[in-house]
């Protein structure tokens, strides 16, 4: 086949593996599709931990017409026994011929050992397919592999002049309503969302996820509250919604922690070493909470303490084509930042994307798609 194919049928990997970004975690989404004489036979995606890999329904698909065919895999097949039995043991019961991948998985019980399992059956095996789409898709796998954090996207909207706000502190709405409606289809697809106290105060936001016709999951709230500010009242805490709030905190007042119980918000409480919670170690909860993928919607405050401490892995800006005129100060980052444009910091992976009438600026902080 020629390149142009290879690429056409693992793009349809990818777009199986879509459906499972957000319910996979601690696995990766992964798409798969068979080919038999240029004809697709066969295709699956990995819908949930404990339940098959993306290899296997796509086998199951294929049935009898996977002898001899080719496999597209957004990932390499997995090669040990976990809650499922090994993938590649079973495209090699299957008479699979050719095996294309986009990347190795980063998971060092597997890490090559599938390819060289599927090469020593005898099976053709190619790697880099699509390559950065595959690299992209599991970035929140690879961090949570490597380091057992969530990987962390900031959202943020701001006007063309730079503003997220008016002097008054009007911020509805900056971004257009496609823009908002994007951002719900997002936290559908991720497994907990994050504000500080000073987002719950100012806008008494419900952090759930609004589709049309009612559709989508709630993901876990996270609320950064230090002195226990936030009212048990609050639209987040009263709403019927099948997610949990998370509120961190570093005050032990019994009275404000029962309060919050008493209306099903969880309260976790940070040793203090300074006034605030300790974002590294609130980080590291969420990660034995299997949180593969954070939204912070949090504000300026939140959002720089976030970057100060290395916890960001992704931007995705909206910029509207608005203009407040004059200076508001309400920036994305608060605090003073670099003194030297030679010490920004720079985005990787910029991808530019027109909603609405706005622009989503999409870049990674830190090279996470390198090996």
């Amino acid at each position: 086949m020629s390149d142009s194919e290879h690429q056409y049928f693992m793009q349809l990997a990818l777009d199986l593996a879509q459906q499972g970004v957000g319910r996979t975690a601690p696995n990766p989404p992964v798409g798969a599709v068979i080919v038999n004489s240029g004809v697709v036979v066969g295709r699956g995606f990995h819908p949930q931990a404990g339940e098959p890999h993306a290899e296997i329904f796509a086998l199951r698909q294929a049935a009898e017409k996977a002898q001899g065919a080719d496999i597209y895999v957004t990932l390499e097949p997995c090669s040990h026994h976990g809650k499922t039995p090994p993938c590649t043991d079973a495209l090699i019961a299957a008479g699979i011929k050719s095996v294309y991948l986009g990347v190795f998985d980063p998971n060092p019980q597997v890490a090559g050992k599938g390819i060289k399992k599927l090469q020593e059956a005898g099976i053709h095996v190619q790697t880099g397919i699509l390559e950065t789409l595959c690299r992209r898709l599991i970035s929140p796998f690879k961090k949570y592999m490597n380091t057992g954090l969530p990987f962390t996207i900031y959202k943020a909207a701001m006007t063309a002049d730079g503003n997220t706000a008016t002097t008054t502190g009007d911020s509805r709405w900056v971004s257009g309503e496609e823009s908002r409606l994007q951002v719900h289809r997002f936290r559908d697809r991720v497994e907990a969302i994050m504000v500080g106290i000073g987002t719950v105060l100012n806008d008494d936001p419900l952090l759930n996820t609004r589709l049309p016709n009612g559709g989508g999951r709630d993901p876990l709230r996270v609320v950064v509250d230090s002195q226990l500010q936030i009212s048990p009242e609050c639209r987040m805490l009263t709403q019927e919604s099948s997610a949990t709030t998370l509120i961190a905190t570093i005050s032990t007042e019994d009275k404000k922690i029962s309060a919050l119980q008493s209306v099903g918000a969880e309260v976790v409480v940070f040793p203090a070493d300074s006034d605030r919670v300790p974002l590294p170690a609130l980080w590291k909860e969420l990660g034995q909470r299997n949180v593969q993928t954070l939204l912070l919607e949090g504000g300026a405050t939140l959002a720089a303490a976030a970057l100060d401490n290395g916890l960001i892995d992704r931007l995705m800006l909206f910029v509207a084509p608005k203009l407040l005129g004059g200076s508001s100060g309400c920036g994305i980052f608060s605090g003073s930042g670099c003194m030297k444009m030679s010490t920004a910091i720079k985005l990787e992976d910029v991808r530019y994307e027109q909603v609405g009438e706005d622009l989503l600026i999409t870049g990674d902080i830190e090279p996470c798609l390198q090996d």
